[in-house]
């Protein structure tokens, strides 16, 4: 189907200390060229809320504009909730597969309502986006929610298309920064054969993260690195021009 078909709705959710001051945005393409941008802020919230919070509140401005919508966001947490684990939560009258009450029930039973009447009027189709990955939409909504949960005034733009500054319609992702992320990410699971720390020009290995965080943290012009294999070890450290 051709974007200018159906609406276009890109989310995100931002919270500093996760919980602590939170935003949300939202970038909506109408069917025709009209661009609407939400956002907003609460003062004690969670990443999971701003992020719901964003995809309800694009579905209420939709709530009266027949057609199919496509739906990015970075949050797995949204994409799986809705597409999947909601139909568990009923079920078992909302609680988790562990026996728990689901978190957020009170958001999430509003944008089930919502998308189950947006399929009276078209169809939605999901895309799940790496997060900073370079999509245009969704680098602007990031914007937005992180603007309002440092507390800023965050301008929001509603008009037609060829006055938005953005390239809206670029859907495509930075290949290049994908693929970073996605090694940081592995990087970051892998389990550690060490850690390095460089104070004052002295390197030490520790075996925990712990250890390693003792010694650097408070101190300025460390440098400091989780390694993977004793040869991964000697490469930081030669990059360093130290030994141990």
């Amino acid at each position: 189907m051709n974007d200018n078909d159906q609406h276009l709705l890109f989310t995100d959710g931002s919270s500093l200390g996760n919980p602590g001051p939170g935003g949300w945005g939202a970038v909506l393409v109408m069917r025709g060229g009209r661009v609407i941008e939400l956002g907003g802020y609460e003062k004690h919230t969670t990443n999971n809320r701003m992020e719901l919070l964003a995809l309800i509140e694009g579905l209420r401005r939709l709530v009266h504009e027949p057609g199919d919508v496509m739906i990015f966001t970075d949050s797995k947490y949204v994409h799986k909730g809705a597409t999947e684990w909601a139909t568990g939560w009923k079920r078992r009258d909302w609680m988790t597969m562990a026996k728990t009450p689901v978190e957020n029930r009170d958001l999430w039973e509003g944008a089930l309502v919502l998308i189950e009447e947006r399929k009276q009027i078209g169809a939605i189709r999901w895309t799940h986006v790496l997060g900073h990955s370079g999509m245009v939409g969704n680098e602007r909504c990031d914007a937005i929610a992180t603007g309002f949960a440092k507390g800023e005034t965050v301008e929001l733009f509603e008009g037609d298309i060829e006055h938005y500054a953005t390239d809206i319609m670029n859907i495509a992702v930075d290949v290049d920064v994908a693929e970073a992320r996605s090694l940081a990410r592995a990087h970051s699971r892998a389990k550690a054969y060490s850690y390095l720390s460089l104070v004052d020009g002295v390197a030490k290995r520790h075996l925990t993260w712990a250890e390693c965080e003792k010694r650097v943290k408070g101190k300025s012009g460390v440098k400091y690195k989780k390694t993977l294999s004793s040869s991964d070890e000697s490469a930081i450290l030669r990059s360093w021009g130290a030994s141990i």
